[in-house]
């Protein structure tokens, strides 16, 4: 854990992970679809400065939510607090780049999981015992692909106890309601209404299950087998991406772009990953036949953010993407 002194040692620290996993996961390069240091991906409206240029505003709004979280525990008052602070780093966030919706997702999963490290750095887990998060609906469970005994989702799971133990919180906490919620009709609500999906609130109340059982532990797989931390992380991306029911994806190109992200992540993975040539070359498909639909898939992008800051806590590698290739 963080070992922290204090309520501001641990603002400071939490929501520097908390930026520095947002920029990492935006100069990841080469992402299906998504902006990187090479393109803007699907998006006519964003590039990576831009994607930096909002971690670096947002860092005062995760270091409120860390301080108004430590010594806490999960209720309805701090969750309706931890909302009105995300609403406010929106605001910051739109100043910041103009009006573009660069991390509204990002905040709401970093934002939570912010404030379960905090609570975690302080405080007895013990309130734990009796949250039973939902059970996991079918975005997760109709990823395809039954998991093998060999996966990296069993051999590593004593290494993401910690992390789980901080989304378990954030789960706990995302249960709540907010009662201060103004009216929205958000493109992730209008999925989850149209296609029945989970969206962002229901992986938070299941307790990230694709952070933790897909790309926490296949980002420790990889880094265990001496791949590069770029590989690492583009095989943590496409392990989520091939189980998750993107809401980005759907309201873009519906069932038909989320079957596209979904399979051709799949495929690189059998085909033994990003480090390998064809895995390398199946990931350079998956990217133009995105592009062919303009979709992107961002939800996979706020989870693959979430898994970096909480490999940031438990002492995963700080090494930046740019520093290394591939293979």
């Amino acid at each position: 854990m963080l070992k922290l002194m204090n309520a501001q040692a641990c603002m400071e620290q939490l929501s520097a992970y908390a930026s520095s996993a947002l920029i990492d996961e935006a100069e990841l390069t080469p992402k299906p679809g998504l902006v990187d240091l090479q393109s803007n991906g699907a998006h006519d409206d964003l590039n990576v400065e831009l994607m930096r240029r909002s971690a670096f505003a947002l860092q005062p709004t995760f270091a409120k939510m860390a301080e108004a979280a430590y010594g806490s525990k999960p209720s309805m008052q701090l969750r309706e607090r931890l909302a009105a602070i995300g609403r406010d780093g929106e605001r910051i966030m739109l100043e910041a780049t103009g009006g573009v919706n660069t991390h509204r997702g990002a905040i709401w999963a970093l934002g939570l999981l912010t404030a379960a490290a905090a609570i975690a750095e302080c405080g007895d887990p013990d309130f734990l015992i009796g949250f039973n998060p939902p059970p996991l609906q079918a975005g997760f469970q109709s990823g395809g692909v039954e998991t093998p005994p060999d996966s990296p989702m069993f051999s590593h799971a004593e290494r993401v106890r910690c992390p789980a133990d901080i989304a378990r919180i954030a789960g706990a906490i995302a249960c709540y309601p907010d009662r201060f919620a103004p009216a929205s009709n958000t493109h992730g609500q209008q999925v989850q209404r149209q296609f029945g999906a989970a969206g962002a609130r229901g992986e938070a109340c299941q307790g990230f299950p694709h952070v933790l059982r897909l790309g926490l532990p296949a980002l420790l797989d990889a880094r265990s087998r001496g791949l590069s931390e770029t590989c690492a992380r583009l095989d943590s991306l496409m392990h989520m991406m091939s189980h998750l029911e993107d809401t980005c994806l759907l309201y873009r190109g519906g069932r038909y772009a989320l079957h596209t992200a979904r399979q051709g992540a799949r495929n690189v993975v059998s085909l033994g990953g990003t480090s390998v040539k064809e895995g390398w070359q199946a990931l350079e498909q998956l990217d133009r036949d995105l592009l062919a639909q303009h979709a992107s898939p961002g939800g996979s992008a706020d989870l693959l953010a979430a898994v970096l800051f909480l490999d940031r806590i438990k002492g995963g590698s700080r090494l930046s993407t740019r520093q290394s290739g591939k293979g």
